[in-house]
């Protein structure tokens, strides 16, 4: 899906008169309007859009354009959008599985005017009520008369008559011929008619204009002889007669009998050569397709040529072991490959191969001729085919041909649609849209084109049209000769001698169309309801005929709720979809609902449908038609799949998007579009000020100290730091002299400014503080307003010395007036030294004669200020305190062995001050050291508040505080702590819980279902809708941990601000939207870590999430108690698990691979579930014990251990589950047989260290995990009980897995790559097959030189991992000639950091030399800086005032 344009038009619209004819009928009624090939039918239905979009409409409509083929989508809407100024959309077909995405569509609709598509993606899209009829306000139907039949635009016109006739849109066809008869039954013109609502009108004012713009090109029969019986001068013996395809096993996918029928149809048409050519070109693309890296030996044949570096690089052809069958064959077409691959530019007779006309039919000779007769310099031709084998090897032989070579540039043009292999299969679209623009431009001047190019497709008006074979009927034969639109043109019909019924079809056809032309410009043919007798045009095919009786009886069945629409056109099509979501693997075959019966048929669902045996067939009511019968069973199929909930309320596989039947409807999910990446949100927070003030005593080490005075009433909190305990009691309110409040609360704001701006910052803080720390009277928990005025009237200490003695040293504050604004503490007082002592020569003052010396140089670096100096009195020794400026706290055990808590300054050595110019300061020791200690308490306070806010409000379960804490503070807050190790656990606890309540409330869904629906439950948009739901950001801590800017204060637009009596619990804050779900996930980690399962499901409903409710599984699904134990085959099974089963069918579900057929289940659901148990146990385990590990790593270690080689290690190696494995499929069987002695061969560490160079059949990991739910549901859901089984077998794996193993291997290439220096590396992408826009080839390129590759595998992922792994071999070899030693010369040449780094705007791309610098380089950051670490080291800064004297009336409200 595009957007094409919504800019303006490109040219004005002129139409000539009679398109305006055409166009005023339209405006007038729904219409058809029949016009030759050229003459202008889409610019009448751009006037059209263009008027139909000035109408006004009460609601939001668009317009609709409808083509029968994809490559008509893109021609079709650029056309539009060059010529309106209206947004145009394109929908193509390789979209169809959005049909899914529900909200996808809207955005679409709702974005966009015009709307170009197929037939049928706007058939599903009406379908399943994604859009309906009613908001259509024109409905253009390209190539019209394709309404027949079971045509997409047929049922869509049907959904159209069942709408409101006031609701319809208006309808406006397109064709150049409205009858596929050759005939002149007017049957064929009334259904088409009916069938679009519409009259069928054509030019009939202004002929003389339409004449000169629709020429008619001069029509030749040309006949040629017919094929002879042998091809005497045929040089080399026939393919055929090489080798028995007989002796090929029928496990090798080709269609033997499928080919010999087209190379006798090639033969017969084209000549030997051709045929010959047919059978080794599609035998070698089957072959290829056969032979490509998609196998089960891609690992092991990647494994031993870039892993063992005691193998050759370079491995023989593999073609022989992989399919030995086919060696023969192989061999056979490596003889004729010079023969049809070698092109010769003459007819020399030497040369064995070269090509010869003789060796084609006369046929394909007589086509050169009439080439050859028609060519002129400008010339442009179409040769039409039939089928689409034909077009490619009569484009090969016609580029052989040497009398054209110079002359005519060939290629075909086919369709791309169909599942068909070989060179029968479809042209990719890009290749396609390649030879449409080549042919418009003169690049190629001949198209040998199947029925794709008649109709729609843009081309230029050619000098000559070739029918090749015969026409089947009217509209081939109007829209092929439209193509030869020039007067000069020449449309040949090209017919064997003797021939008589395709001459006598022709001229048929030619002499009937001027009659049928004149009938409907007449509008004088009879309508159907009136004709009496004779057989309709539907009737000419009986096979698709659908008989009155039949068509009366029909049913339409509407969901009340939706509006999606079943009818039996619909039902085969919904059903097939149903069964193509199933999984399978490459030893299952796709599964498909089977049809039997003629006239009354059954429908047999596949049983991997997780339904009981009797919803599994159906059978339908007797029918006249065998097609008939067969939609009505599938009608009936349907309808009862939807009672039982297997389809939707958009009568879609229940699978997710539009899940009804999930909790509070997540599609509401979708709201959360609008949400920015960074959000402007209310947090809470406990500091305000309000009429009523709350004062919290603070016990330091078991004394009172202070108290705390804010407007909220704050928790019992305890803080531990530094060897310090402080506690918060609980509050009291403060009780105010009502005539002294003011002053009094002014009192405890000074009180508390100064002490910040002694211990904490010296920065002003200009907004009024939102909580205060004072003294409190004795034996109170009131404020004591004495002391706080004491204090005050001596903020900047006091100059009396008296009293002051030894037992002051080390607990006093002191302030010298040369560095004003720096705190002290009094070591001792100096009596033996005075200022002009000399001073020691390793002291601070050393340099200077005296310290008095000293004092004047310092002073004079202060300009402005003017103190005297004191010559007399003893010296103050004085140690510079640090100002605490972090809030970070610990909030969980941890080693703190490298936390320094006050660090040493640079220079240790004390100050000396003298004592005349040195004041004392008089506030407490307890409350000096306290507040140093105030920031972190209040950040505690805080965290608590938040989160016993969040357990009340939300109605969380008793989630241990601190867990809470972590789970809601985000990295950017650098705490020390974060939510990222409980967002990863809570992710994998997420899974497991949604999973469980999936599993048991949808008993009838395949693991495809649950899948889609667990993956739309687990979702960031479900978790996001939630989070925002419940207003979860109001409770998220966010603030940064520096506090020099004090961070509670009453903000700007707070109305405390202007009012102290009215309290405001929030303050504006800034968070990533992504905040949001990775704090749902941390929540639901905090929760399961307090109280296991049972209290992650209270925590899961309280979000407001998937989980099926509160009650714990055991008590909702647990099985009902059974005594059928299993078999003595799985004893020894049951013996290595330690787990003995209760119900013997559980244990066989889960050892059941989806081919074994016994009517059964198979493990697909089971491993849906042990999917998400496994992942949860392992996530759990590293939890635990990694407690210092970050996210990151803990990710990469599940991903290590949660992986289908890893799990097959463990199934194979611990449980020997492979023999125990139900599987009819011999094919399976031989590929589990054959990876099993890798497995047994590799060792645990190795299987962890290399999973990603294994590809083990996925069955043998699917039914470990199959096999691990099956245990968690037979114990009644006990958890407990399955995680010491997994763990136990999983040990061997587990006890590898550290933060410290080293990456994987292109994670540590970027990492080696960084770290050796050198810029000039890059993965070159391709792809090994031109047809495919996928790459899955990568080369390693260094310094221009290619060190690996290609490398091609099945995926891109693999290709890469093995080419970094060998190229890190090789450049760090220094006995290989391509070692970076030799080739690099980056330091030598000192590359320019300018000219290797990217600019944070740039794409990152690894394929540029530069790209590949930058990703390196960020992947070097990840792996030395890990992102838990950020905020620890807060404590080690001291805040540095400069010298110059803070003004005490800065820091203080006034």
């Amino acid at each position: 899906m595009a957007l094409v344009s919504d800019s303006p038009p490109d040219s004005v619209l002129v139409p000539r008169q009679y398109q305006e004819e055409i166009f005023l009928k339209a405006q007038q009624r729904n219409v058809i309007a029949v016009l030759d090939t050229g003459s202008g039918k889409t610019l009448i239905s751009a006037l059209l859009i263009k008027w139909i979009a000035t109408q006004e409409t009460p609601q939001k409509k668009v317009i609709v354009f409808l083509v029968p083929k994809v490559p008509l989508v893109e021609q079709q809407s650029r056309f539009i959008a060059q010529h309106t100024s209206l947004r145009v959309a394109q929908v193509h077909s390789d979209v169809s599985a959005g049909v899914m995405d529900r909200a996808r569509w809207t955005n679409l609709f709702s974005q966009s005017d015009v709307l170009v598509m197929t037939g049928q993606i706007f058939l599903n899209i009406l379908t399943h009520s994604h859009w309906s009829m009613n908001k259509v306000s024109l409905l253009i139907f390209d190539e019209c008369h394709h309404a027949r039949k079971n045509h997409p635009y047929t049922t869509v016109m049907a959904i159209y008559r069942a709408c409101p006739e006031i609701d319809r849109p208006k309808v406006f066809g397109m064709t150049a011929c409205p009858s596929w008869s050759s005939d002149l039954r007017q049957t064929s013109l009334a259904n088409l008619e009916k069938n679009l609502n519409s009259k069928i009108v054509t030019v009939q004012e202004h002929l003389d204009e339409f004449a000169r713009y629709s020429s008619k090109p001069t029509e030749v029969i040309r006949q040629f002889p017919s094929p002879p019986p042998v091809y005497l001068e045929y040089p080399i013996p026939p393919i055929w007669s090489r080798f028995d395809y007989s002796q090929i096993p029928a496990s090798v996918d080709i269609p033997w009998q499928q080919l010999n029928g087209r190379y006798l149809f090639t033969l017969e048409n084209l000549g030997i050569f051709a045929a010959e050519l047919f059978l080794y070109s599609d035998l070698q693309t089957r072959i290829s397709e056969l032979l490509h890296p998609q196998d089960l030996n891609e690992m092991e044949s990647l494994r031993v040529r870039y892993l063992y570096t005691d193998v050759p690089s370079e491995t023989n052809d593999t073609r022989d072991h992989r399919i030995p069958e086919l060696r023969d064959l192989c061999e056979v077409l490596a003889e004729y490959q010079p023969f049809f691959e070698y092109v010769s530019d003459d007819q020399d007779e030497s040369v064995p191969w070269s090509f010869r006309l003789g060796w084609c039919s006369p046929k394909v000779q007589t086509l050169v001729d009439i080439l050859l007769e028609s060519y002129t310099p400008d010339f442009h031709g179409i040769v039409f085919v039939d089928r689409r084998h034909i077009a490619r090897v009569l484009s090969s032989i016609i580029s052989r041909v040497s009398s054209l070579k110079g002359l005519i540039t060939c290629a075909e043009c086919v369709g791309h649609g169909g599942d068909e292999k070989g060179i029968a299969g479809g042209m990719p679209t890009e290749r396609q849209r390649k030879i449409v623009n080549d042919f418009r431009d003169g690049k190629i001047n001949l198209l040998i084109a199947t029925p794709v190019a008649e109709e729609g497709l843009d081309f230029p008006a050619c000098d000559l049209t070739v029918r090749f074979d015969a026409m089947q009927g009217m509209v081939g034969y109007v829209q092929s000769r439209g193509r030869a639109r020039r007067a000069t043109s020449t449309f040949v019909v090209m017919v064997q001698q003797n021939n008589t019924s395709d001459i006598h079809n022709y001229r048929s056809l030619s002499e009937r169309e001027p009659h049928m032309k004149k009938l409907y410009q007449s509008g004088t043919f009879t309508s159907l309801s009136v004709l009496e007798g004779g057989q309709s045009e539907d009737e000419e095919d009986s096979s698709d005929y659908v008989y009155p009786t039949d068509l009366a009886r029909r049913e339409r069945f509407v969901v009340p709720s939706t509006g999606a629409i079943l009818t039996y056109n619909m039902a085969i099509g919904l059903l097939g979809h149903l069964c193509a979501l199933i999984p399978c693997d490459a030893f299952t075959r796709a599964q498909k609902p089977h049809y039997s019966g003629d006239f009354v048929s059954t429908v047999r669902l596949p049983p991997a449908l997780p339904l009981p045996p009797e919803y599994l067939v159906y059978e339908g009511p007797r029918k006249h038609s065998k097609k008939e019968a067969k939609r009505a069973v599938a009608f009936k199929a349907v309808k009862a799949l939807y009672a039982l909930k297997v389809f939707d309320d958009h009568l879609l596989p229940a699978h997710g998007k539009s899940e009804a039947e999930v909790d509070d409807d997540p599609s509401q999910a979708d709201n959360t579009a609008h949400v920015p990446e960074m959000m402007h949100v209310d947090v809470l927070s406990p500091w305000t000020l309000g009429s009523k003030l709350w004062s919290h005593p603070v016990c330091m080490d078991g004394k009172r100290v202070a108290g705390v005075v804010t407007g909220t009433p704050l928790p019992p909190t305890e803080l531990v730091w530094d060897g310090t305990t402080l506690i918060l009691g609980r509050a009291e309110l403060v009780r105010f002299d009502m005539e002294e409040e003011y002053q009094q609360r002014k009192l405890m704001q000074e009180y508390t400014d100064l002490g910040l701006w002694w211990r904490v910052s010296a920065r002003p803080r200009p907004a009024p503080l939102s909580c205060f720390l004072v003294p409190l009277l004795p034996n109170s928990c009131q404020p004591d307003f004495l002391a706080m005025e004491h204090l005050l009237k001596q903020s900047y200490g006091k100059s009396d010395w008296t009293g002051v003695d030894e037992c002051a040293y080390d607990h006093t504050l002191v302030m010298n007036n040369m560095q004003h604004g720096r705190p002290f503490v009094l070591r001792k007082i100096r009596f033996d030294l005075t200022p002009l002592s000399r001073p020691p020569a390793d002291s601070r003052e050393a340099g200077f004669q005296t310290y008095w010396e000293h004092y004047k140089w310092l002073l004079r670096k202060r300009k402005g200020y003017f103190l005297e100096v004191p010559t007399d009195g003893p010296l103050i020794e004085a140690v510079l305190i640090p100002r605490q400026t972090s809030r970070t706290y610990q909030l969980l055990p941890r080693d703190r062995s490298a936390d320094v808590i006050m660090a040493s300054a640079d220079d240790s050595r004390p100050f000396l001050f003298p004592m005349a110019s040195t004041s004392v300061f008089s506030m407490s020791e307890g409350m000096f050291s306290l507040f140093a200690l105030f920031p972190r308490l209040l950040h505690r306070v805080q965290d608590l508040w938040r989160a016993h806010s969040a357990r009340a409000s939300l109605g969380l379960p008793p989630i241990l505080d601190d867990r809470l804490i972590e789970a809601t503070t985000l990295p950017a807050a650098a705490a020390g702590f974060n939510n990222q190790r409980l967002e990863t656990l809570g992710d994998s606890v997420l899974k497991l819980c949604s999973s469980v309540h999936l599993y048991n409330k949808f008993p009838h869904y395949h693991e495809g279902q649950l899948d889609n629906l667990r993956q739309r439950a687990i979702s960031n948009r479900t978790l996001m809708f939630r989070a925002k739901a419940i207003g979860l950001e109001r409770y998220l801590n966010v603030e940064g941990q520096n506090v020099r800017t004090w961070p509670t204060v009453v903000a700007d637009d707070s109305p405390t601000r202007q009012d102290e009596t009215c309290s405001d619990r929030s303050v504006k804050r800034r968070i990533a939207r992504r905040s949001l779900q990775d704090c749902m996930e941390a929540i639901i980690g905090a929760g399961y870590l307090s109280g296991g399962v049972p209290m992650a499901l209270q925590v899961g409903t309280a979000l407001g999430l998937n989980f099926g409710g509160p009650v714990q599984w055991r008590f909702r699904y647990a099985p009902p108690p059974n005594t059928q134990l299993a078999s003595a085959r799985y004893s020894e099974l049951q013996d290595a698990l330690g787990y003995e089963f209760q119900h013997a069918e559980l244990l066989q579900e889960a050892l059941t691979h989806p081919s074994f057929r016994s009517g059964g289940k198979s493990y697909q659901r089971l491993e849906f579930l042990g999917d998400a148990v496994v992942d949860t146990v392992v996530m759990t385990y590293l939890f635990e014990k990694f407690p210092h590990a970050n996210s990151g790593q803990l990710s990469s270690l599940r991903a290590r251990a949660v992986c289908g080689p890893v799990l097959a290690y463990v199934a194979v190696r611990v449980l020997n589950l492979h023999e125990f494995l139900w599987a009819d499929n011999s094919e399976l069987t031989a590929a589990v047989e054959k990876y099993i002695p890798i497995l047994q061969a590799t060792s645990n560490r190795d299987i962890v260290l290399q999973s990603w160079a294994h590809d083990p059949p996925k069955v043998i990991s699917d039914i470990l995990e199959s096999l691990i739910a099956a245990i968690l549901i037979d114990s009644g859901y006990n958890l407990d009980k399955t995680v010491c089984i997994v763990e136990a077998i999983m040990h061997c794996v587990l006890e590898v897995l550290s933060p410290d193993l080293p990456p994987e291997p292109v994670s540590a290439f970027f990492l080696w790559a960084a770290r050796s220096g050198c810029k000039r590396i890059l993965l070159s992408k391709s792809s090994s097959r031109p047809e495919s826009k996928q790459n899955d080839t990568v080369s390693v390129v260094v310094h221009d030189t290619t060190v690996v590759g290609p490398v091609t595998a099945s995926s891109l992922p693999v290709a890469r991992a093995f080419a970094s792994e060998h190229a890190r071999m090789i450049l760090q070899s220094t006995d290989s000639d391509k070692a970076l030693v030799r080739i690099c010369d980056c330091k030598e040449q000192e590359v320019c950091a300018s000219n290797t780094e990217p600019t944070r705007h740039d794409t990152v791309d690894e394929a540029t030399e530069i790209g590949f610098a930058a990703v390196a380089q960020m992947e070097l950051e990840k792996f030395t800086d890990p992102q838990e670490d950020q905020g620890l080291g807060d404590d080690l800064e001291a805040e540095k005032v400069p010298d110059a004297d803070i003004e005490m009336s800065t820091c203080l409200v006034t």
